[in-house]
């Protein structure tokens, strides 16, 4: 049987589904689903198909979703998110991640959740949040948040995570200690524009390889690491934004990368020229290459948003990504050229793939 993409969109009005043909140019439209909750990443789980979904209900509080039947029925909840009596109160999700047998949860304020039982009940991660630099964590725009999550493949002890406005870090003993890993990445809107920590990492990614190497999208420039992220290269130029959110990796060639320039942050975050178009690189970010085939050539004032892009893991590459006026984007052929899956939705906060064999 031919695989077939689902399209799981996550938006301030609920997820939705769009079902896709097999030829990836033909989509159907379900939702929406988690009860019209926001939305804020909706993520499957490998080897399970299980779908995640993160978010949170201004009347509720945040909960983490739950179905185990590509969408259709979904359970919900919120036990253990929350950071005590004495803590902060918990705002929302804003990243649900599977890996090695355990679920995680981002959220805001800035922390990270583990649960052991499917979603059932959650831990909190107190490693982090007691990191010395805690008390000078500073938030970005969209507030003080834990949006990326990035579990090592073959160690389950390992794990990078991305806060904003505070950098990247990582563990090696399951969360028990962190390490800062933002040396190298600019902090162009700080007196010390290269400091241990306070960079606003707008999304991380690991390379297809599985290892040391990865990605970031900044505030100030796209980076690439080889070092579990000790060390990182800005690979910016040739974009014509240092600014944007979202990146999306390859599953097989740890050289490719897409990402979204968007004109300055204090510029209105849309598309540079109001032309739209998704950038790519085969080199690791030595050179990029401009997409703009199929999609709007004039007058998109539109973003895109931190989880709002993915990639299938068929052949050639699927890539998707939603807009922030409601527009789902579609390639079949990793990026080269574009076409409108979906319009008219709410805003998209959150893209990803499940390739339902």
């Amino acid at each position: 049987m031919t695989p077939r993409v689902a399209l799981l969109l996550g938006t301030p009005k609920g997820a939705f589904i769009l079902d896709g043909d097999a030829s990836r140019a033909t989509w159907d439209l379900r939702g929406p689903v988690c009860e019209g909750w926001p939305i804020h990443d909706i993520s499957v789980e490998a080897g399970s198909g299980v779908i995640l979904a993160g978010g949170g209900s201004p009347w509720y509080g945040p909960a983490v979703w739950r179905s185990d039947d590509l969408g259709r029925t979904w359970t919900h909840s919120s036990e253990g998110l929350t950071y005590g009596d004495d803590g902060p109160k918990l705002k929302t999700v804003w990243n649900v991640t599977a890996a090695h047998g355990a679920i995680y949860a981002g959220v805001e304020p800035a922390g990270l959740f583990r649960s052991r039982d499917g979603g059932t009940t959650w831990d909190h991660i107190e490693g982090l949040t007691n990191h010395p630099s805690r008390p000078e964590w500073q938030p970005g725009n969209g507030g003080l948040i834990l949006h990326s999550i990035v579990p090592s493949d073959t160690n389950p002890e390992r794990m990078w995570v991305g806060i904003s406005s505070v950098g990247a870090f990582e563990t090696a003993d399951g969360g028990t200690t962190w390490q800062t890993r933002n040396q190298g990445v600019r902090a162009g809107f700080a007196p010390d524009p290269y400091p241990e920590f306070g960079q606003c990492v707008h999304k991380l990614v690991m390379a297809a390889d599985g290892g040391e190497h990865l990605y970031q999208q900044n505030h100030c420039g796209v980076y690439r690491s080889s070092d579990g992220g000790r060390h990182w290269e800005e690979v910016t130029e040739g974009l014509p934004s240092e600014f944007g959110f979202p990146i999306a990796a390859h599953p097989r060639d740890p050289e490719t990368i897409w990402t979204i320039p968007l004109n300055a942050a204090d510029q209105g975050r849309f598309m540079p020229d109001a032309s739209a178009a998704v950038w790519r690189t085969h080199d690791g970010g030595d050179s990029w290459i401009r997409s703009g085939d199929g999609l709007p050539e004039r007058d998109a004032y539109v973003g895109v948003l931190r989880e709002a892009m993915a990639a299938d893991r068929l052949d050639p590459v699927g890539v998707y990504f939603g807009t922030s006026t409601g527009q789902v984007y579609a390639s079949a052929d990793e990026g080269r050229s574009w076409s409108l899956a979906a319009d008219n939705l709410p805003p998209i906060w959150s893209v990803d793939v499940a390739v339902v064999d």
